[in-house]
């Protein structure tokens, strides 16, 4: 009996074994068979994968747009984390405004332009850069036309005091208070009539109507009252007189001569200038301004 017993308990423990060892088997068959079939997908993923990065890169339209897309994301990404700061002055950032500027340093003058710059930005209480650019501008076209830098400078003074956006209430606009409508054709070789806004193509269209004016009225004095459209008139309301004051400073100060900047424009009379031997110039061909008829107006109205 006992030996009967000792038989049994050994089959059973033979046969425990045996399960243990077949479950073994199919645990590490399976986990093969899933390992290999991990491997399998993996692979397959890849292969997906890299035939749609080949088609894509096949496609020149849909790579660019996928790039762009991707891009839009990252930026999307980054904005979300950027400064709100940061963000605005990067949205509004303009690296080519220095460019528009109208500007110069007055250590870029010579001596005597930077005087009358500096000069010239006190009295009239704006920047010294914009009026060296413009002081520039003035001894660099007076010569080539045969007009006193000092001359354009204190016509500016006189009709805008140095504001480029001025006008009159007859359209006169800009630092040398050109009537843009009867001129327009000066502006082409600027672009249009909208130059009349740029302080620079104002400046030299002035100095045009200006010479022309001189050379019409046969002297300084007389061409400045053309330029008013007082040409025909007994009076331009000491307009020549004020711009030739204004001129008579600005020698002095170019000369290094000490000139307060805050004394006043004195309307001087002064001896006009002989007109040099030509005919006799026409006068002005009168133009309808509302329901009368008046003279028409070189360059400015009053």
């Amino acid at each position: 009996m006992a030996t009967h017993r000792k038989h049994l308990i050994a089959k059973a423990r033979a046969a425990g074994r045996a399960c243990a060892d077949s479950a073994s088997v199919f645990l590490r068959d399976v986990g093969n068979g899933l390992l290999e079939v991990s491997h399998n997908s993996l692979a397959l993923v890849g292969l997906i994968v890299v035939a749609g990065v080949a088609f894509v890169a096949g496609q020149t339209e849909l790579r660019h747009g996928v790039e762009a897309q991707i891009y839009g994301w990252l930026q999307a990404r980054q904005e979300e984390r950027a400064d709100p700061a940061e963000l605005t002055a990067a949205t509004l950032a303009d690296p080519d405004a220095v460019i528009r500027a109208t500007a110069a340093h007055p250590k870029d003058l010579t001596r005597q332009q930077a005087a009358v710059a500096m000069w010239l930005a006190r009295r009239y209480r704006v920047a010294p850069e914009p009026v060296s650019r413009l002081v520039q501008e003035a001894w660099a076209v007076g010569p080539k036309v045969g007009v006193d830098p000092t001359l354009i400078l204190a016509i500016m003074a006189i009709e805008s005091s140095f504001n480029p956006f001025a006008q009159s209430p007859v359209g006169a606009q800009g630092l040398m208070q050109v009537m843009t409508r009867v001129h327009d054709e000066k502006y082409q070789r600027y672009g249009g009539i909208l130059a009349a806004f740029d302080p620079v193509a104002n400046l030299k269209v002035g100095v045009q109507v200006l010479k022309e004016c001189i050379q019409r009225a046969g002297s300084i004095e007389a061409g400045l009252r053309y330029y008013v459209g007082a040409g025909n008139l007994d009076d331009d309301n000491g307009y020549a007189s004020k711009v030739l004051a204004e001129q008579s400073y600005l020698k002095n100060v170019a000369s290094g001569k000490s000139v307060s900047a805050t004394i006043r424009t004195a309307v001087v009379s002064t001896p006009a200038e002989a007109p040099a031997a030509a005919p006799k110039p026409a006068e002005p061909t009168p133009v309808k301004v509302g329901a009368a008829e008046q003279p028409q107006l070189v360059a400015l109205a009053r």
